[in-house]
């Protein structure tokens, strides 16, 4: 492995680096990505019956919001009809969104990165071939060539070439696959939302006054963000 890595000249080391920190990234949001991490599938069903005769108490609410990403944007509603148990709709849908906002935040985390990598890496190894082909070049002289500089030259230009490949694609792989699991948790906070905020609403206004709702809670989408190395039209 050190001989490639000597043979690939000094371009070799920014794409080192950049697959030690994609490799990294991949592992932390893997573990953080768990269902069980950000919406348990059962956990709406549980705080729907153990709010059926009365909000419970902030202990119960703390331990909620310490259970996963979604158990703290269902947290914010309960602490605020804790707080005012006459709460609106409108006030509680606002809560219910800005926690959610704050949910996708952490779920994004380090995604621009692991992007930003997927669309450098070729780029950087695209810099190995030019660094190559440099070698390559200077290799000839009027009196004839240097072999070695010419085999030295190809060699830093392929290993950078195909090290660059080697860390953009499963880079990009991952950077897809974890935008598709966020789209698809967003999807189930804002039903699990919506289900405790009506929930939360009946029980506040008596009997016979229920008010319409005005609409479905919506969790703000992902922050769109280009494709990794699709350029700009």
């Amino acid at each position: 492995m050190f001989s490639i890595i000597q043979a690939a000249g000094w371009p070799i080391w920014p794409l080192l680096l950049c697959s030690v920190v994609a490799l990294a990234l991949i592992i932390e949001r893997v573990v953080s990505l768990r269902a069980a991490r950000v919406a348990p599938p059962s956990l709406i069903e549980e705080v729907l019956g153990v709010t059926q005769l009365q909000i419970p108490s902030g202990e119960v609410v703390g331990k909620l919001a310490e259970n996963s990403l979604l158990g703290q944007v269902l947290a914010a509603g309960l602490r605020a009809s804790q707080a005012d148990p006459r709460a609106g709709e409108a006030r509680l849908r606002q809560v219910f969104e800005l926690a959610g906002r704050h949910a996708i935040h952490q779920m994004e985390r380090y995604l621009n990165t692991l992007g930003t990598i997927a669309a450098a890496a070729p780029l950087l190894g695209l810099l190995g071939t030019v660094v190559g082909m440099i070698e390559i070049f200077g290799s000839q002289s009027p009196t004839g060539n240097n072999p070695g500089l010419l085999a030295h030259g190809i060699s830093i230009a392929l290993y950078n070439t195909a090290f660059g490949l080697i860390v953009a694609i499963p880079s990009l792989m991952f950077y897809r696959y974890f935008r598709g699991r966020i789209e698809a948790y967003v999807v189930d906070m804002e039903q699990a939302s919506e289900r405790l905020l009506t929930h939360l609403v009946n029980r506040a206004m008596p009997a016979g006054a229920h008010a319409a709702n005005s609409g479905p809670v919506t969790v703000p989408p992902p922050v769109a963000t280009p494709a990794p190395g699709k350029a700009k039209a």
